[in-house]
This record gives C-alpha cells, sequence and structure tokens, in this order.
C-alpha cells in the first residue's frame, strides 16, 4: 500500500506462502494476498512482494501464462514492484537450510536466474515505477573464500543486463544485494568495505562502461541506480549493528538501500537452563537459524541453532540473537524476547528520512512457529502485522 506520509510502498512477501510453481503463485495471488488486500486497502492498489521460484519462471515462459499474471496483477489492482530473488529453489515444506544460497553468485546460474526475474518485472511493473530485486549476499560464508572477484564480475554481468533492460523498456531495476548472518556479506562494514574495493570502485565502473557502451560517468552513475542493499531488519539486530549507525555509514559510503524487509529476530538477553528449554522449540529442520552470542570476550556465530544449544551451561548468562523471523508485532515471546525494538528504531528513522522506497514484511516462518506464537490463520496475522507497521510510522 502506498504510505502516504513518508512515501513508497508498504507490502509483505509472498516466500510467506508456498510459491514454487506458477499455479501455487497465482494460488497464494487469489487466495491470501486478495484477502490481506481487501482487508489494509480494499480501495486503492496494493504492491505486492512477489516471489517466482526457478521452476515458476520456467512455467511463465509460456506466453499464455504471462499473460494470465499480467491480467491477474491488473484485474486485483496489485501493483509489481518488488521480487525476492533471494531463494531460487524450495522455500517450503523441505529441508531449505544453506540451501537456499545455491546456485550462489559464483555461478552463472544465479546470473540467469536473475535476468530472467528482471525480465519478467520489467513486462509487469506499473509504467513510472521503479522495481526492487532482493538476492543473495554472495554466498555461504565457507564457500566465498577466494570467490570475491567472480562473484563481483557476476554482479556486474547483471547490473549490465539491467542497464540494457532500462534503455529497451523505460523500466529501471535495482539489484538489492541483502546481507545475513554466516554469509560472504553479513555485516554492513564487510559490505560497505565490499562495495568500495569491488562493486562501487573505478574498476567495477570501468567493467561497466566496456559491458554497457555507457561513458564512465554514465556507468558510474548507473552503479548505484542498479546495485545496492537490501536491509533486513532481522538480520541487522541478530548481528548487534547499531540501527542509526548502519543507516549513516550506508548513506555516507553512498550505497542505497533498495528494499527494506522488515522483521524480526528472537533475542535472548540472558540464557539459562529454561531458555534453552524453550529455544529447543524454535529448533526445526526447514530453515537455518543462525546464533550470535554475545560472551566475555566478543561476539561468537554459530551457524545452526542445535549448535549453540549444544554447549549447555557454558553459555550461562550470555545474550543470544537467534536468526529465526517472528511476528513484527510481538515482543514477549515468553521465555525470552524478540528484537522488535530494533525495528521500531529502524521505522523511527525511516520516519523522520527515508531509507527506501519498498518496505516488506517478510515472516516467512508461519508453517514452523511454535503454535503459541501463531494467530487463526496467516492472513490475519499480516493483517496484523501491516497494522502494525502503519501504527509505528503515523505515531
Amino acid at each position: 500500500m502506498k504510505l502516504q506520509d513518508t512515501g513508497g510502498h508498504l507490502t509483505y512477501c509472498l516466500n510467506i506462502h508456498p510459491t514454487q510453481t506458477w499455479n501455487e503463485v497465482k494460488a497464494a495471488l487469489l487466495g491470501p494476498v486478495a484477502k490481506v488486500k481487501a482487508a489494509v486497502c480494499p480501495d486503492a492498489p496494493f504492491a505486492v512482494g512477489l516471489r517466482f521460484s526457478g521452476e515458476a519462471l520456467d512455467d511463465l515462459n509460456d506466453p499464455e501464462k504471462r499473460a494470465e499474471l499480467k491480467a491477474l496483477l491488473d484485474d486485483h489492482d496489485y501493483l509489481a514492484i518488488t521480487v525476492n530473488g533471494f531463494p531460487c529453489g524450495r522455500f517450503h515444506g523441505a529441508r531449505v537450510k544453506e540451501e537456499v544460497y545455491q546456485p550462489d553468485w559464483r555461478s552463472s546460474d544465479r546470473v540467469r536466474y536473475t535476468n530472467a526475474l528482471a525480465d519478467l518485472m520489467v513486462e509487469i511493473a506499473p509504467a513510472g515505477e521503479r522495481v526492487s530485486l532482493s538476492t543473495v549476499p554472495g554466498t555461504f560464508k565457507p564457500l566465498s573464500e577466494g570467490a570475491e572477484a567472480a562473484m563481483a564480475e557476476n554482479y556486474l554481468l547483471c547490473v549490465a543486463h539491467l542497464v540494457k533492460l532500462k534503455a529497451r523498456t523505460g523500466v529501471s531495476v535495482a539489484l538489492a544485494i541483502e546481507p545475513e548472518p554466516f554469509c560472504f556479506l553479513e555485516t554492513i562494514a564487510e559490505t560497505i568495505a565490499y562495495f568500495e574495493s569491488h562493486l562501487f570502485c573505478d574498476a567495477a565502473i570501468t567493467r561497466l562502461a566496456d559491458l554497457t557502451g555507457l561513458t564512465p560517468p554514465e556507468a558510474e552513475a548507473a552503479l548505484p541506480e542498479h546495485l545496492g542493499l537490501c536491509y533486513d531488519v532481522c538480520h541487522a539486530a541478530v548481528e548487534y549493528e547499531d540501527p542509526a549507525g548502519s543507516i549513516a555509514a550506508l548513506r555516507k559510503a553512498g550505497i542505497p538501500v533498495h528494499k527494506l524487509q522488515l522483521s524480526a529476530a528472537l533475542r535472548i538477553p540472558n540464557v539459562g537452563t529454561a531458555e534453552r528449554a524453550a529455544l529447543a522449540d524454535f529448533d526445526e529442520p526447514t530453515y537455518l537459524h543462525q546464533v550470535i552470542r554475545k560472551t566475555r570476550d566478543g561476539l561468537k556465530i554459530h551457524v545452526d541453532l542445535p549448535e549453540a544449544l549444544a554447549l549447555g551451561t557454558d553459555t550461562d548468562a550470555e545474550e543470544w540473537r537467534v536468526h529465526f523471523h517472528v511476528p513484527i508485532f510481538l515482543d514477549d515471546l515468553g521465555a525470552f524476547s524478540s528484537t522488535r525494538g530494533f525495528l521500531e528504531q529502524i521505522l523511527a528513522l525511516h520516519k523522520a528520512e527515508s531509507i527506501s522506497p519498498h518496505l516488506e514484511i517478510e515472516t516467512y516462518t508461519w508453517d514452523v512457529l511454535p503454535g503459541t506464537t501463531r494467530g487463526q490463520s496467516v492472513d490475519q496475522d499480516i493483517v496484523r502485522e501491516l497494522n502494525w507497521v502503519k501504527r509505528q510510522l503515523q505515531q
């Protein structure tokens, strides 16, 4: 929905629903998305945070299905302005874990998938709107050593494609890299350093000019237009980032936030036996739940929750933050809390000075959340999240 006070759009990401095939995408748009729109903006256009897997994209190579998608968006007054291009494969009902990053930015398959997403989005985006496309932060951390230059080359190949798309269609698509714990790019400091050394540097400007035929000044201007960040608030909170400091650092570095994903993580301020027992309910087999412990010796990261829980009483009195997306309207989770306070600070910053044109709620874990944290239906919970954000921005 259009945000009157701060501009831009507020939506939620369709990776919350099963969207592996075109039929599943269609079912989501006709079912829960329609219910959400009816509840929050029945008489105005509603931006949808689309998600197409590689399989769904293959389905949509059929011109009839592509036409069906366009007609569905038009008939329901949906705006196709942002797409989640992070998970290419299955994202529901099976083990995802570290496979969510594959294919990663070391691979030409990731470039092809991302370019195909952009090709679809320029066909279905409303005239005059910019499109954001969120994506993997390079690769899974253990796979990143020595691949920095190759990943930068693939990012630039994609940006070159986006430059040519804009020249041909007039639609500007921005690739939004999403830092995440235990990935190649996880902290804001790491991300800024990589942009400065590989993506917004003189060599990158020259390479983009060679790939597109732009002059160097034109290539320099095109880079931030078509490349920047998806700032996932849950991820930043798990990393113990400073809300105001991280946004200020990105602005100083000239790195735009093309999408702001609104999400909250688990926060355990004082770990003990009861807290570890309660956390066991969040140990589920589908998604990675990275843990960052605040210890006497600094921050310690674990790739998944079972690894941290196995340490037992050695972790007593520590603070933990766990990458498990929880409903953003909840702060009290019984034995512990969420990082909702971090999100509230980010929204206050956005209200004072817009951080991004696209705000997207991404609580994708409804199917695996413990029962006590879920409402009666997913669409009702999504409405509750959207209304919570609206209240934060109207205060």
